[in-house]
């Protein structure tokens, strides 16, 4: 006998799902979206991983990190501070990334900590 995910009568909670529809509408969902998209690339994710380790780090830095080209690191980390994910500040003739801030920092490790658990139990 198959479990079945799905309910087998239809009813709502009224009260709760105006609730949730109003802070929905509340939300940039769209933004919100883009942001998993760009962090959902395994290169850009390896790049936010690299910068959640140190500070900052150099164009040069990032492209040895990942085995790219500078023109690769440098469009992903384009990518990631057009989403403002991620900021740069120039010095001298070198380009030095870090993460926009600490909300960036945290939805990295977070998706680092859950992958850990999701191994480490089996599922």
């Amino acid at each position: 006998m198959k479990d079945k995910d799905t309910c087998e009568i239809y009813c709502f909670d009224e009260s709760k799902v105006r609730r949730v529809q109003e802070l929905l509408q509340n939300q940039d969902i769209q933004r919100m979206t883009k942001m998993f998209k760009v962090l959902a690339d395994e290169t850009r994710m390896k790049i936010a991983y690299a910068l959640c380790q140190e500070d900052e780090m150099c164009v040069c830095d990032v492209a040895n990190i990942i085995g790219s080209s500078l023109a690769t690191a440098s469009h992903h980390l384009r990518t990631l501070k057009q989403l403002g994910l991620a900021k740069y500040r120039k010095e001298g003739k070198l380009v030095f990334y870090s993460l926009e801030d600490e909300h960036v920092r945290q939805l990295v490790q977070i998706a680092s900590t859950h992958s850990k658990e999701v191994v480490t139990h089996g599922k």
